[in-house]
């Protein structure tokens, strides 16, 4: 395989193999970083590679495996990923990358599963893979393989017994979506707990990452807005959209700032015209990644 072959390969696969590492680690940033690593041992073992497989089987084998070496180790944080990303993805995978796959709720659900396990789910029940290749790239035997898939889908439908339809997030906001997004928006920017409050339903969830907390229940969410929700300064946010969800960047301006800074990505999950679930990414380096400016002029 020569130098112009391989970089043709790197277009072809870049996006959906970044969507797989994603899938398997639930970080954007981690997904990239192992991507290029894929591609850096598929080049050093380029000569070894006989064609017993397709090229595609073989770099999912090579990204499978440098995501297992890292879930080994560690787990990366949740980070949110950018649907104009997602749009882009060619091939196989693009069908999965459009529905209930890419959500928040599902990348925290496959969290709680160990690192086998989660990748045997991802190559069976989401890319659709027969049982006999995914054993052959796990390096393991069929019955192990259906073994662990058994396992994962046990734990899965114990915590979110609604499955697949409790994850997946609507197709296209509709108007009363948008509606929701501009009433958020004009909240923070108006500087009105009382006003975001009035957008809650009363099983909302609050996330706030990485690690900082998480609030559940509008009585509670409710208490910690009217508390903090202006103590950084004023806010500016901008749509967006992430995980096929309505999302904001949001941008502050505390004392003393000539500019309104990244804060936080915030993906919305709106239900029945409400709000059920906010999760607040305190990642600003992500900005980018979504298109959105390194800042905002007061002015403006």
């Amino acid at each position: 395989m020569d130098t112009a072959s391989f970089a043709d390969l790197t277009r072809r696969y870049h996006r959906e193999l970044q969507v797989h590492c994603y899938r398997m680690l639930g970080s954007f940033d981690a997904a990239e970083d192992h991507v290029q690593e894929v591609f850096l041992r598929a080049w050093r073992s380029r000569d070894a590679f006989e064609e017993r497989s397709s090229v595609r089987t073989w770099l999912y084998r090579i990204a499978t495996n440098v995501c297992l070496d890292t879930l080994r180790r560690t787990a990366p944080p949740l980070q949110p990923y950018p649907d104009h990303l997602l749009d882009e993805s060619p091939g196989p995978d693009a069908v999965a990358i459009g529905r209930e796959t890419i959500s928040l709720a599902f990348l925290a659900a496959i969290q709680l599963l160990p690192p086998r396990q989660r990748a045997v789910f991802i190559l069976r029940d989401v890319l659709s893979w027969p049982a006999s290749e995914a054993a052959a790239l796990l390096g393991t035997s069929v019955p192990a393989a259906n073994s662990a898939l058994q396992r994962a889908r046990t734990t899965l439908r114990e915590r979110w017994r609604g499955g697949r339809l409790e994850w997946a997030p609507a197709a296209e906001p509709d108007p009363a979506e948008r509606e929701l997004l501009e009433r958020y928006i004009a909240a923070h920017e108006e500087a009105d707990p009382e006003a975001l409050i009035a957008l809650l339903r009363e099983d909302v969830r609050l996330t706030i990452g990485p690690g900082a907390g998480e609030w559940t229940g509008k009585a509670t969410v409710a208490r910690a807005l009217r508390q903090d929700m202006n103590t950084l300064g004023q806010w500016r946010m901008l749509p967006t959209s992430a995980n096929r969800l309505p999302a904001v960047g949001a941008y502050v301006r505390g004392p003393g700032d000539t500019a309104f800074r990244p804060f936080a990505l915030v993906v919305l999950t709106p239900e029945a015209g409400l709000l059920a679930a906010m999760d607040s990414f305190e990642t600003p380096g992500l900005f980018g990644a979504f298109g959105l400016p390194a800042s905002l002029d007061p002015t403006r």
